[in-house]
Parts: C-alpha cells; structure tokens; sequence
C-alpha cells in the first residue's frame, strides 16, 4: 500500500523551512532508521499523498516517480549513491526534516524488507537424496530430464499454514531411459515432516519417500509408468501435504537450470487474508531479491506469479501477515 493520508489542510503548506516538534516516534525513527520506515513516517506525518509529494519535488527541480517513491517508503527498493543524493535531500527539503536525517539513513543498499527464507537450495537435499543408493547419481539430480514447465498450487488454511502443494510438471528427456523425477519438500518452520503425506496424480505413482526431521525436508520418487525415448515429453502431477507448520512465509521453487516457465498460485481461506504478496527472483539464497513485484489478490483469495525463462535461482511469492 502507499501512504496517502488525508490531512488537506497540511498539502500545500509553504516548503522549505524545517519545523521542529517532531513526535518523538518519528525523531526516533530518524535517528536510528530505516530508511524506508523513516520516509513513510514522515511522509504521514505532513499528509502528503505520493502525487503531491512528486509535484512539490517537481517545484524543486527533481524528477522522481511515483512509484519509485513507493517502493521506497515500502523498503521495495532502496535509493542508490550517489546517484539519488540530490532526491533524498530534497525530500528532506520537503518534509520539513532536519538536514541530512534520511541521508544518513541510505547508505550501502541492504537486504530487501521481504527476502523470503527459500524453500531449499539444492544441496540442502543432497544428503537425503543420497539415500536412494540404488538410483543412479545423474537420477537423483533429475539430470536426464529437462524441466519445460512447472505449476505449484500452494492450499494456506484458516490458521495461515500451508496446508498443500500440489505440483503439475512437464519434462522432456534429454536422452533414453528416464523413469522417475526425485521431487523434494522442504517443511515450513514448526513442520513435523514425519506426518507430511504425498499423493500421486496424473501420468506417475508414488515411489520410495525420505524424510529427515531435524531439517523438515523430504524427498519422494514420482515413478513414470515406462522408459522416456529420447525427446519424449511427459505430463504428471502429485500433491504434498504437510499441513502442521507456522504461519507461512510464503513458497518459491529452486530451480537449478532454466525453465521455460513457472506459474506459483496462492490460494488463501477467507478466514486468513494476506496483508501483502510479493513476487520475487533471486539469484540465489543469500542474493537480494529482483524482479520484485506486489501482487494483487483476487476473486476467490487467489494470488499468481509468473515466470517466464526462469532460473537458475529462486523463484516464488513471499506473504506479509497482518
């Protein structure tokens, strides 16, 4: 959301002139940030809207968009040095805040506010799927399939658990003979992963399941019903249940190739609404989120991100809770 109070008889007041009596909150927040926090407060405080914001800079000389300013005050982006310098200091102008008090507060770029924790990385997994000591290495990585597209459709119950994923895959075989993908799970925080349970869909059935408590994950075989020819596409689907974890921070998939595209859908109880949805790409767990993009719920409590081309990296739609 951007912050657009309503106070009218402060928009137009003369700019320029730093007032004192601040609230005690927002001198704190000034002096000890962040940035973003900072800016949205102080942007409450003297009951100016995005536009009226802009046009005021405008006045100044300052081109800045409004959406830029909103990904700003929402911590979405942060402003680069040295190049937003000179905005930064004219919000101050603006504002009516002392000399330097959001400057400060820029420096280096930080983490974005919502990095989600990622589901896994790949070598989370490797010992785990090291236990199919009977499946080839090239198998257990799924090397002999090639990931076309991927649809993850994530069930959130009225305590705002995860309560399902269920997954629609379409691989090609990159040579002869592949007859199984190893999919992986990783529980959200308070999981118990010894009561996740897997069912099978279309096109495969369920073959030997691993689960390893201590770092809630799971690995399952999904067993095709032949041998891929060279080339051969196939088509299946399985759902996983594991429904006894935390409020969810939200799901994304590691891909460690490229695939040609990834649909993630959320679907919410009415009972347990999102404050906000975010869809990101990292590059990998530790990296800062790109792509970043505020999703709209919609009819039904359904929110959805797509990719196209995605990967290698992380992919998904990280929930902010009331």
């Amino acid at each position: 959301m951007t912050a657009d109070s309503g106070h009218a008889g402060s928009v137009d007041e003369p700019i320029g002139h730093p007032t004192g009596g601040l609230p005690t909150p927002l001198a704190e927040t000034l002096r000890y940030g962040p940035f973003h926090r900072a800016l949205r407060e102080s942007i409450a405080h003297r009951g100016l809207s995005l536009a009226r914001l802009r046009a005021h800079l405008e006045q100044l000389g300052v081109q800045v968009g409004q959406s830029t300013l909103s990904y700003w005050q929402r911590g979405l982006r942060h402003p680069e040095v040295p190049r937003a310098i000179s905005t930064v200091r004219a919000l101050e102008t603006v504002l009516r805040l002392p000399p330097s008090s959001l400057l400060d507060l820029i420096g280096p770029r930080h983490a974005n506010t919502y990095a989600p924790r990622p589901v896994a990385t790949w070598p989370d997994h490797a010992p785990l799927l090291a236990t199919f000591d009977s499946v080839p290495e090239a198998a257990r990585g799924n090397a002999d399939l090639e990931v076309l597209s991927v649809h993850d459709t994530v069930q959130i119950g009225m305590h705002r658990e995860q309560r399902s994923i269920t997954t629609r895959l379409v691989v090609r075989a990159v040579r002869q003979g592949p007859d199984r993908y190893l999919a992986t799970h990783h529980g959200d925080d308070g999981s118990l992963i010894e009561n996740a349970m897997v069912r099978a869909g279309e096109g495969c059935r369920q073959g030997r399941l691993r689960r390893e408590s201590a770092s809630r994950n799971l690995a399952v075989e999904m067993l095709f019903d032949r041998r891929l020819a060279a080339g051969e596409e196939h088509v299946f689907s399985f759902t996983i249940t594991d429904d006894t974890g935390n409020a969810t921070p939200g799901h994304h998939r590691t891909f460690r190739d490229t695939c040609g595209s990834y649909l993630v859908q959320l679907s919410f109880h009415r009972r347990a609404m999102p404050a906000r949805c975010m869809k990101q790409f990292l590059a990998s767990a530790d990296a800062t989120p790109v792509d970043v993009d505020e999703l709209v719920c919609g009819l039904g409590g359904v929110v959805s991100a797509y990719f196209g081309d995605v990967g290698p990296g992380i992919a998904g739609i990280a929930v902010e809770w009331s």
